[in-house]
Formats: structure tokens, C-alpha cells, sequence
């Protein structure tokens, strides 16, 4: 299911913040007509490539919020489980330093609205409700805009990490064609010329500069 062009499912969650505080009824509705919004998720806690993932966001966490870019992750792990995670030293595979917030999806709830549950649930022979798979979510990724509309969306399955830099490069397309209208050809970076479409149907190259 894509979500893109429709507005972000709603929620409200524990979520821990600040590197290690707890926070009741997270919700991205708080950055609605403020910022946009990078949410992604991950698989697991304690696990081998999640605190790539999470340290490479955190690494480039300027670059997010001198676009005025909230970055927001969540996985079906409890709110204790991110907080003992956020104890553990890079160097011993935990993830301390991370800042930005991290919702607990303990109910699957929001995997699921999201489309990036591993697994369903479903009634077996004797009636009884049993999962289907690792009931965990799959690498989502969402650039949601101020308006709180999902612009771009990317699913990754678990082995395999994604590119924060490209994560970059959408913010700074979606905001480029905000501000100019113009829209981003393949390969698009920042500084480069977009394009924009003439009346009869002809592109043209614009300088962003």
C-alpha cells in the first residue's frame, strides 16, 4: 500500500526522548504547520545493523534541522527496551547518544497503519489468533510534509540498510519544489538545475542558482 499523497496515519505512543526521556502520547501531529517530518522505522532493538542506521541518522541530525526537519524512529520494542538501548556505548553495539526521539509501536498498531509490519495475525484450525511472521517491522521509511501529507515513502526489507544521504536529498527536492514549483530530474542534488514543463509539454532546464 502506498501512502504517498495521503495524510500520515495518526497516533499517539510512548516514545523516549532527548537521549533518555520518557515521553507519553508522542505524536507527530506536534510538528503540523512547523516541520517536515523524516519517520522511519527499524526492525529491532539490540540487533547488528538498526544502530548503523540509527547512529548515521544521528551523525547527520544537523543537516535535518538546519532544513527545519523533525527525524522521528520507531520500532515495535518497548519504551524500556529503546531506554536500556540508549544506555549501551556505540562501541558495544547500543546506541547511547542518540537524541532524537524514538517511538515504542508496542501494540504494532502503527507498523501496521504504516504498511511495514512483518506478519499478520490470523485465527489457526482450533481458533485460536497466532502471527504469521516476526510480527516486527520492516526498514519504512516517510518524508512527511507540513501539512502532514506523505511526500515519499521507501521499504526496505530487514537486511538491508538504507542511505541517509538519500534521505537528504528528498527533503532538499520536496523542499526545492515547494519553494520554486519547478520539479527535480533523476539524480537531482542541491544546487543543480531543475526542470520545469512549458504549456505545450516541452521540459526545460531551470538553474537553481
Amino acid at each position: 500500500m502506498s501512502l504517498v499523497g495521503k495524510k500520515a496515519p495518526l497516533f499517539k505512543a510512548q516514545a523516549v526522548v532527548n537521549g533518555g526521556e520518557f515521553a507519553e502520547d508522542f505524536s507527530l501531529e506536534q510538528y503540523i504547520g512547523k516541520k517536515d517530518v523524516v519517520f522511519f522505522f527499524y526492525p529491532k532493538d539490540f540487533t547488528f545493523v538498526c544502530p548503523t542506521e540509527l547512529h548515521a541518522f544521528q551523525e547527520k541530525l544537523g543537516e535535518f534541522e538546519k532544513r527545519n526537519v523533525a527525524v522521528v524512529a520507531c520500532s515495535t520494542d518497548t519504551e524500556q527496551s529503546h531506554w536500556g538501548w540508549l544506555q549501551v556505548p556505540k562501541s558495544q553495539g547500543g546506541i547511547k547518544g542518540i537524541t532524537y526521539p524514538i517511538v515504542a509501536d508496542t501494540t504494532k498498531t502503527i507498523s501496521m497503519n504504516f504498511d511495514v509490519l512483518f506478519g499478520e495475525y490470523e485465527l489457526d484450525d482450533e481458533n485460536r489468533l497466532v502471527a504469521n511472521g516476526p510480527m516486527i517491522a520492516f526498514r519504512g521509511l516517510y518524508l512527511i510534509d507540513k501539512k502532514g501529507v506523505v511526500r515519499h515513502q521507501l521499504i526496505n526489507d530487514l537486511p538491508l540498510g538504507r542511505n541517509v544521504d538519500e534521505a537528504i536529498r528528498m527533503v532538499d527536492a520536496l523542499q526545492f519544489n515547494e519553494e520554486h514549483g519547478e520539479v527535480c530530474p533523476a539524480n537531482w542534488t542541491k544546487g543543480d538545475a531543475a526542470m520545469v514543463a512549458s504549456h505545450d509539454g516541452v521540459a526545460s532546464y531551470l538553474s537553481q542558482n
